[in-house]
């Protein structure tokens, strides 16, 4: 996500413990607004019980607004991953050339294995992202940029895969040139290493048809076979934006591990969780990240950015069984009833830092000597001076019992 009014700064989060809260899965086969609404509505449930669940709050680290790394301006982190063999940090950011090409970082996040300190936070260096012809991606704007949003480090063959969100031209940006969304390999020092091919209803248009400009590609996973990406909010054809009065459909895409599209599925974003002051305001929300816990779970994180309000994020876990394949689905907003993802809600990670700030990444962090697993929260800081690049790790049971 890219935004230039920001009205927050930020200050140091306190240490919490978060009780969860069980969130029961919507119900397809209504409109979006229903669907979205029911989504929120405070229940039990044995599936919700077995879930991950934040034992601890270990703290949070931040690093100075635009520092220089290796010649190149740092901020914008929109996605985060790590190699569990080194402990090395991947994070990429959604600079648009605006100060550098399209790029990602490598650094490292500090916790202590016994007793889950969260003591510091660092980069070590940074790559660029390169095209096929080995150039950098051109900047915003011109044909094929590319908007970098979510990143994946890949043990087995020691490449990264990250999301581009692409661009087009919409009512307010008319003289923007098609730049498809996409999902690539990149070797360790950024060249070029292939695309996931992506369903037909994924392509970038100069219509009111596929993705919404800034509703591309911005949250990316592993799953156990296979590959998971979600566009941030609705296709045109899936309905309007959310609102305070309803939510709306988001696609999650699945493929195997070779690369072909195995199953689509419809993810409830909330309504707005309030106004935009003054009424009327801009607002924008949706996914911004999400991490597996098996082949069939996720975690979400949904993120709200409300004018004269600031940000509102929340955690949810999410599964796909029972929900309605909609692959072959043109549209979600009209053509019969389906049954979307279920979804509960984790936390309210507003609780954990204020304000809160614009978190777009999340990945795992080491296990703990405890048995915890720890979950790492990023932001992006939209390289404006009342942000920041802030990183809050929790303690975490129901994580995967292999974590990548």
């Amino acid at each position: 996500m890219n935004r230039q009014r920001i009205m927050w700064r930020g200050i140091a989060a306190g240490a919490a413990v978060l009780a969860v809260t069980a969130v029961p899965a919507a119900t397809g086969g209504r409109p979006a607004a229903d669907v979205a609404e029911a989504s929120s509505t405070a229940a039990g449930g044995t599936r919700a019980q077995q879930g991950l669940r934040i034992t601890r709050f270990l703290g949070e680290r931040r690093l100075p607004h635009k520092m220089a790394v290796e010649g190149t301006t740092f901020g914008g982190v929109s996605g985060i991953d790590r190699d569990p063999r080194t402990g090395t940090w991947y994070l990429i950011s959604d600079d648009r050339w605006r100060y550098d090409p399209a790029r990602f970082y490598t650094g490292g996040l500090d916790i202590d294995p016994s007793t889950g300190a969260f003591t510091g936070a660092e980069i070590t260096g940074v790559e660029t992202l390169r095209r096929r012809d080995g150039s950098p991606y051109p900047g915003f704007g011109k044909p094929e940029s590319a908007d970098p949003e979510a990143i994946r480090y890949d043990p087995s063959s020691r490449r990264v895969l990250w999301g581009n969100e692409g661009d087009r031209p919409d009512e307010t940006h008319e003289g923007i040139p098609v730049s498809d969304l996409s999902v690539r390999w990149a070797a360790r020092n950024g060249a070029y290493g292939g695309d996931v091919p992506l369903p037909a209803n994924l392509k970038q248009t100069g219509t009111h048809s596929g993705p919404r400009r800034n509703f591309g590609i911005e949250a990316l996973t592993f799953t156990p076979h296979g590959i998971a990406a979600m566009v941030e909010g609705p296709r045109y054809e899936d309905g309007e934006p959310p609102t305070a009065e309803r939510g709306a459909p988001a696609r999650l895409t699945l493929w195997s591990r070779a690369g072909r599209v195995r199953a689509q599925y419809a993810y409830p974003i909330d309504r707005l969780p309030a106004e935009p002051v003054p009424p009327g305001g801009a607002t924008d929300s949706g996914v911004s990240e999400i991490l597996a816990l098996d082949g069939h779970r996720f975690l979400a994180l949904e993120r709200s950015w409300l004018e004269g309000v600031g940000y509102k994020v929340r955690l949810y876990e999410f599964d796909t069984r029972g929900a309605t394949d909609v692959l072959r689905r043109d549209g979600l907003a009209t053509g019969g009833p389906y049954r979307t993802v279920t979804k509960r809600l984790v936390a309210d990670l507003g609780r954990y830092a204020a304000p809160v700030q614009n978190l777009e990444a999340m990945g795992w962090g080491p296990r703990l000597r405890s048995g915890e697993c720890t979950l790492v929260v990023g932001s992006d800081d939209n390289f404006s001076e009342e942000e920041v690049t802030q990183f809050l790790a929790f303690a975490v049971h129901g994580c995967p019992r292999r974590l990548r």
